[in-house]
C-alpha cells in the first residue's frame, strides 16, 4: 500500500517533466469522472489532487512522487470542460505529446463512469491509445452510486464494445472513491509494474 505521496511539479510540456528514471502511471478520463477523488482514495490523502464540482479543473500535467519509487500523473480530463477552443487544442496537444513521448510511462489508467452506457468519447480515446501502442488499463469509477448488478451490466457493455473494436480486452478495475472498492487490486497492479520496471 502507498505510504507517502507528495506533489512534485506541474507542467504544460512533457520535456520539462521529472527525469524519466522512475516508472510512471497516468490517470485520465472524461471531465467529472471522479479522477481526483480516486487519486485521493488511492494515496490516502484527502487533498492530494484537487476535487471540484466544476469539470476541467485539472489543466496541467501534475506529477506526484509516491514512496520515492514511482510517479503518479494527474492529466487534464477530456470532454465537457467549459474552456475556449484554443485552450482545448493546447490541452489536447499537451496530453497527446505526453502520452506518446514519455519513455517511462508504464500505464495510462483511463477512467470510465460505471453509471453510464458506453460513451463514444471514451471508446475513441481507448482506440487512440491502442493504435499508438500506449499501454492502458480501464478504471470504472463511482461503483457505489448504484447496484452492483447495474455496474456489472455497464462494465460488460463497455467491454463488449471494446471487444468488437479490437478483439482483445485490457486489464480493468471496478472502483469507488467512497468505499475504497478496487483500491487493493489497483495498488497491487501498480506495485507489480513498478517491480518489473526496476528488474528490466
Amino acid at each position: 500500500m502507498i505510504k507517502q505521496a507528495k506533489f512534485l511539479i506541474s507542467n504544460t510540456d512533457y520535456k520539462k517533466c521529472p527525469s524519466p528514471d522512475k516508472p510512471e502511471f497516468a490517470f485520465i478520463g472524461r471531465s467529472n469522472v471522479g479522477k481526483s477523488s480516486l487519486i485521493n482514495m488511492l494515496t490516502d490523502h484527502k487533498n492530494l489532487a484537487k476535487t471540484s464540482g466544476t469539470p476541467g479543473k485539472t489543466q496541467l500535467i501534475n506529477h506526484f512522487i509516491i514512496d520515492n519509487k514511482w510517479y503518479l500523473v494527474d492529466l487534464p480530463g477530456y470532454g465537457f470542460a467549459k474552456v475556449s477552443k484554443t485552450l482545448k487544442a493546447e490541452w489536447d496537444k499537451m496530453i497527446r505529446e505526453y502520452l506518446t513521448e514519455r519513455d517511462n510511462l508504464e500505464a495510462v489508467f483511463i477512467l470510465i463512469d460505471s453509471r453510464l452506457d458506453p460513451q463514444k468519447i471514451d471508446l475513441e480515446f481507448t482506440y487512440w491509445c491502442a493504435e499508438r501502442g500506449i499501454p492502458f488499463a480501464l478504471v470504472f469509477t463511482k461503483a457505489d452510486k448504484q447496484s452492483i448488478t447495474k455496474t456489472n451490466a455497464n462494465v460488460d457493455k463497455f467491454l463488449g464494445e471494446m471487444k468488437t473494436l479490437y478483439g482483445d480486452l485490457p486489464d480493468y478495475f471496478v472502483t469507488s472513491a467512497e468505499t475504497a472498492m478496487g483500491k487493493k487490486e489497483l495498488t497491487a497492479y501498480i506495485e507489480e509494474n513498478v517491480a518489473e520496471f526496476y528488474h528490466k
